[in-house]
């Protein structure tokens, strides 16, 4: 992905980003990309207060987290979930293996809405939420923070930016977190230590080269307690339970991670104007993962369903006690040729790109007992963790994808993207020759963008996305690979000399070859299964003189399944709401002739949701957010707080027999020292 300049062009706003490249890998203006994208500046969510990835696409058109986690951050878009990147290639494989990043260490969040494998491979119709790392900068700068809050939050951070040599050749970066916390749920820490060095050298404006690593340390447990219907959404003789109820062991349970990334950056202008890029990133990462939760697991002798429920006193659940040591290697690379040269009156941007990677995951697993938990007034203590740990089959990914892209320019007016990606994908799983596949795939996408003199920017697209699915049905024949197709259309405006921009996308995508029942054989899968989603997105931010920015989205999404065997047939997919509107506003003031106040405030609102079944619905909730702040010099200091009214809402509940809680009210107070 190219590294965005901004070359004598208007620099973006806090809040409104006018340059990026999640669209198409190069250097382009948001505005000439015929596809919905969203750029969240660094000043944007460090103002609202973002303590985690999730917080930080808050307020983005249809970007939506259904789950209030410790372990993920979950988001989902457009019905499906987004491929997570860091600096343009893949950093999530499979579940419950990694860290989560915080949104200290990265300069901004790029949002690529839609299908788009024709530039980032396997992924499937949710499209990419790319996390861009802080990098040196070619001057000195330099921050400290201290940070107390709810539920007795303390964390230090710093940020050193230090230009090496009097020729701006060298220079490093520093960027280092130290976190000690609880969270909502009692017994639950939210510890974290980052130390994140970068190293650039740049000889010249045409060649750069930047070292990065990271090692981040977390110690957490499980805050999702899988809670059942009766005493979340439904009544329940004793009311409900409570938010902050813990259904593991303390000193037990745990969810701790480490992970240690290096990896580099590099990039080089040739005299005949060709651009050479790559980057390459190695990654390890180990997980502890332990847990009691309330039961899945089915007792015929009583008649107990397979999901959670509560015993006959309505008071105690049952609950599953799980061990598993996840551990994940990679090897990622991205290599990238840029061509800019005229064929008579059509401009060409080209872009020609191979990817790989190489994954490794193994896990060790092990069950135990846990007596059942009053969830009312919960006693601890009675419990029997794994006597060891079994092997799981280790599995290996191997990918490599050749992609080729075309932005054509016909007039200073009209633009115009093609694309196409041929993905090769080998699973293999250790000790199962008959569950090894490989996957073969061709996407494609097209753009169409007329640019006007006053900045509006009507277009259409198409895109495509591919997602291996690997193993194999009973008839030992693999599974195919889901596949995503999606039109849009939309008008995009950025004034010249207005300091906002506005999107308005409308889409109608499909995502084929789902696994769906064998009508003939229940414990069988066959891919007839569809997905339809049908949506608006509304979204516009920016800012109004020196003393108003703002940001605001509205989305509406249909998703439902269009084919299937099983009993989803014509059903809302789970955890989509209907509606999803936010909106944040900021104004700088000054009191008593002393300038440097600021407040903002933001309400966020969904509408229901479904189980996936069409049973039960999860209802709307409206949660509001605020900020003040005051900068004086070098000082500033700032008060958060999220969901201010200390809503208690229930994200959503699946048909499988859970609920799960939102986050509850919790402030930060934050004071920053920068020189």
């Amino acid at each position: 992905m190219a590294v965005v300049t901004v070359d004598g062009k208007k620099e973006d706003d806090n809040y409104a980003a006018r340059r990026g490249g999640v669209g198409t890998k190069t250097d382009t203006p948001l505005i000439e990309t015929p596809q919905s994208i969203s750029v969240i500046l660094r000043e944007r969510f460090e103002e609202q207060g973002a303590q985690t990835l999730r917080q930080t696409v808050n307020y983005s058109a249809g970007l939506v987290s259904a789950y209030f986690d410790s372990r993920v951050d979950s988001i989902s878009s457009r019905g499906g979930n987004p491929a997570l990147l860091q600096d343009g290639v893949q950093m999530n494989f499979g579940s419950y293996n990694t860290t989560r990043p915080d949104p200290y260490t990265l300069e901004r969040v790029e949002v690529l809405r839609g299908p788009s494998s024709v530039l980032y491979g396997q992924g499937g119709i949710g499209g990419v939420v790319n996390l861009v790392s802080k990098r040196p900068v070619s001057s000195n700068q330099r921050e400290v923070q201290l940070q107390v809050g709810s539920h007795d939050r303390k964390q230090i951070s710093a940020d050193i930016n230090q230009v090496l040599d009097e020729q701006g050749h060298w220079a490093a970066r520093v960027v280092a977190i130290a976190r000690d916390s609880g969270t909502q749920v009692h017994h639950v820490a939210d510890d974290r230590r980052v130390f994140a060095p970068s190293l650039t050298w740049s000889p010249n404006g045409d060649t750069s080269l930047t070292l990065m690593a990271l090692r981040q340390e977390d110690k957490s447990g499980s805050m999702i307690g899988f809670f059942p219907w009766q005493g979340t959404l439904l009544p329940s003789k004793f009311g409900r339970i409570d938010t902050s109820t813990f259904t593991g062991e303390p000193g037990w349970d745990a969810y701790n991670t480490e992970q240690t990334n290096l990896g580099y950056i590099v990039s080089h202008r040739f005299r005949n104007g060709i651009q050479l890029r790559q980057t390459v990133r190695k990654s390890n990462s180990e997980v502890d993962y332990r847990s009691a939760y309330t039961s899945f697991t089915a007792v015929p002798a009583t008649g107990r369903p397979a999901r959670p429920v509560f015993n006959a006193d309505q008071r105690t659940i049952n609950r599953d006690l799980i061990q598993q040591f996840n551990e994940l290697d990679t090897l990622l690379a991205d290599t990238q040729l840029e061509a800019q040269f005229a064929t008579g009156a059509i401009q060409h941007t080209v872009l020609a790109g191979f990817d790989l990677q190489r994954v490794e995951t193994r896990q060790a697993r092990g069950t135990g007992t846990a007596a059942p938990l009053d969830v009312y007034a919960p006693v601890y203590g009675s419990y029997k963790a794994p006597a060891s740990l079994a092997h799981l089959p280790t599995t290996n990914l191997h990918q490599k994808g050749l992609y080729l892209q075309d932005q054509l320019k016909f007039t200073p007016n009209w633009t115009a993207l093609l694309g196409l990606r041929r993905d090769a994908a080998e699973n293999d799983i250790e000790g199962r020759a008959a569950s090894r596949t490989d996957d073969k795939a061709t996407t494609k996408r097209v753009g169409l963008l007329y640019l006007s003199d006053q900045g509006w920017a009507p277009y259409v697209s198409y895109s495509e996305s591919f997602l291996p699915l690997g193993g194999v049905d009973l008839n030992g024949k693999a599974f195919a690979p889901q596949r995503g197709k999606q039109w849009e259309a939309g008008v995009k405006w950025q004034p010249q000399n207005g300091d906002f921009n506005t999107t308005l996308a409308v889409y109608d995508l499909r995502d084929t070859n789902r696994k769906t029942t064998d009508p003939a054989n229940p414990l069988n899968s066959i891919q007839i299964g569809e997905v339809q989603v049908q949506g608006l997105e509304l979204e516009s931010g920016g800012s109004l003189g020196r003393n108003w920015s703002w940001t605001a989205g509205y989305a509406y999404t249909d998703a439902k399944v269009a084919r299937s065997n099983g009993a989803d047939q014509g059903k809302r997919l789970s955890g989509v709401p209907e509606h999803n509107v936010s909106a944040w506003l900021t104004h700088r003031f000054a009191i008593a002739g002393r300038n440097g106040f600021s407040a903002g405030g933001g309400v966020r609102h969904l509408s229901s949701s479904w189980d996936g079944l069409d049973a039960l619905e999860t209802p709307g909730a409206t949660l509001l957010d605020a900020m003040l702040a005051y900068s004086s010099g070098p000082w500033r200091f700032a008060l958060n707080v999220t969901n201010l009214a200390d809503k208690v809402q229930i994200t959503t509940c699946l048909a499988r027999g859970d609920c799960f809680y939102g986050q509850r009210r919790t402030a930060a107070l934050t004071a920053r020292y920068a020189w």
